[in-house]
């Protein structure tokens, strides 16, 4: 027994199990790669945009930001990591980002405004996302003095989003993608930008639908029709209310 124990465990093979083969771009799984729904080549545009991502996106599997990377020439998307900015790891070249006149925030503050009435002649502009929850994007302004000193812009027809498989707060929430490809077709004065951009992110839905996801209603929806299946608790109504009241004004979720 023991000597057949041994042989068993010498046969086994010291190197790794073979894993699925990843795509080169996306890092997914060749099955799943959405790399060929991208534009190619990719956009060009006169904007840039800049995204500040909260540490905890990087853990998503479904994250949109890198499809907006892969999706516009190199350098017109960057994104920057942390909880507060600008910080320690890019200071110098965040802070003179957040100096320029050309840099405008989007946020649903009391002074902002419509993004669709900034004058496209004085662009090209440099939009600054904060990528994350609600509460998240919250703790990053307020951590963020020199997020404040920014023009502070908003969104106002949205829509609904198009990332299905995933529950959003409320009707008005957009993922990352959809929220800087409508921004795009804003400042470019190009309305067909949004939906070349968020392609990849139809392909991802299609393919998880396609092997048994469900399609998802916001928390919204399902409380309106009564079939939220938990209470409501404290955070979730202030959270609702408060995005109500702010419908429109960027990415609540990625």
């Amino acid at each position: 027994m023991e000597d057949e124990a041994w042989r068993d465990l010498v046969g086994i093979s010291a190197d790794p199990p073979n894993r699925r083969d990843k795509c080169e771009q996306c890092k997914r799984p060749v099955v799943v790669c959405w790399c060929p729904a991208l534009p190619h080549p990719p956009e060009a545009v006169a904007s840039q945009i800049v995204i500040l991502q909260h540490p905890a996106e990087e853990k998503r599997s479904l994250r949109t930001a890198l499809m907006l990377q892969l999706g516009l020439e190199p350098g017109k998307c960057v994104v920057y990591k942390g909880k507060r900015f600008p910080n320690h790891k890019h200071h110098s070249e965040l802070q003179r980002i957040l100096d320029s006149p050309q840099t405008l925030l989007l946020y649903p503050s009391r002074d902002s405004v419509p993004l669709e009435e900034v004058d496209g002649s004085s662009g090209p502009y440099t939009l600054v996302l904060i990528d994350g929850t609600w509460p998240q994007a919250k703790a990053i302004y307020a951590s963020s003095p020199a997020l404040h000193r920014l023009r502070q812009v908003k969104l106002i027809a949205v829509g609904i989003s198009d990332y299905i498989i995933r529950t959003q707060p409320t009707e008005g929430c957009l993922s990352t993608l959809e929220t800087a490809a409508q921004c795009l077709a804003v400042l470019e004065s190009r309305p067909e930008l949004r939906q070349t951009l968020v392609r990849p992110l139809h392909a991802l839905c299609r393919f998880q639908l396609d092997n048994g996801a469900v399609e998802h209603q916001s928390k919204e929806f399902l409380m309106k029709n009564n079939q939220y299946p938990k209470p409501i608790g404290k955070r979730l109504n202030r959270l609702l209310n408060s995005t109500r009241n702010t419908a429109g004004d960027g990415n609540k979720d990625t």
